[in-house]
């Protein structure tokens, strides 16, 4: 058995030939850790996570993954005119004999990740009538429901308001630290990062990157390079307690 959940040498790809989005990117992620994924528009987040489910295979290197994954993409539309329980259901289809209708299990289990949300009342309305925020929200309960192992999430607080925002964030978190899976997120956020990301990797440019603990690679001076414009950890107290975020300065 291992402990590393997702595993990548010397991975690289390129569209056309020469033309690099990144290449010699080396990491190992363990199980049962977050780890945020960080990068600036166009330097190559998504093609990693593309890269990550087999959806493309890389130009160099390997990627392996240790368990099974479900995927949470950041925007989502449907063709047809499905219920929010019947979107949620759709992530128990590894679980559903071939031709077989979802068992009341299914369903109970449907309802208990939109419950998670907050959102049970919301099971039996067309999914196209629920707001930005909402159908993010029925999605990561459809990817819960799946029983994966590891889940994979595109920029998963986008289309969000602060509070579900933060309700995320905590969902996050205690799928990490009470149920042991592992967690791989791109975010434009380095403060959600810093907040709950055991582990960072910021890719810098086609063949720089940073790799490590979160609270070791989300330093100044490595976020400055990512994204060129000056950012500080700045540190509070809060009821007692310390904490930290991370601001712009203009």
């Amino acid at each position: 058995m291992t402990d590393t959940a997702i595993t990548m040498t010397g991975l690289g790809h390129a569209y056309r030939s020469g033309c690099w989005v990144f290449r010699h990117y080396d990491a190992d992620f363990a199980k049962g850790r977050i780890t945020a994924l960080l990068g600036s528009n166009g330097r190559g987040k998504t093609t990693l996570l593309r890269l990550l489910l087999g959806v493309l295979r890389p130009t160099e290197g390997t990627v392996r993954l240790n368990g099974r994954a479900a995927f949470v993409p950041q925007l989502f539309q449907v063709g047809f005119d499905y219920s929010v329980l019947d979107m949620v259901v759709m992530g128990r289809a590894r679980h559903i004999g071939m031709l077989s209708q979802p068992s009341a299990r299914d369903e109970a289990t449907a309802l208990t990740a939109l419950d998670r949300f907050g959102l049970a009342d919301q099971a039996y309305r067309p999914f196209h009538e629920l707001s930005g925020g909402q159908r993010q929200l029925v999605i990561f309960a459809r990817a819960l429901v799946s029983e994966a192992d590891i889940l994979i999430l595109d920029e998963p607080t986008s289309a969000l308001d602060l509070k579900n925002q933060m309700l995320v964030l905590e969902r996050i978190e205690r799928l990490a630290r009470d149920e042991g899976l592992t967690v791989l997120f791109t975010t434009h956020h380095p403060q959600h990062a810093l907040e709950i990301a055991d582990d960072a990797l910021l890719m810098m440019d086609e063949t720089r990157f940073a790799s490590g603990a979160a609270s070791d690679v989300l330093s100044d001076e490595n976020l400055e390079a990512l994204y060129g414009v000056t950012l500080k950890r700045v540190t509070f107290d809060h009821g007692g307690h310390r904490k930290e975020t991370i601001a712009s300065i203009r």
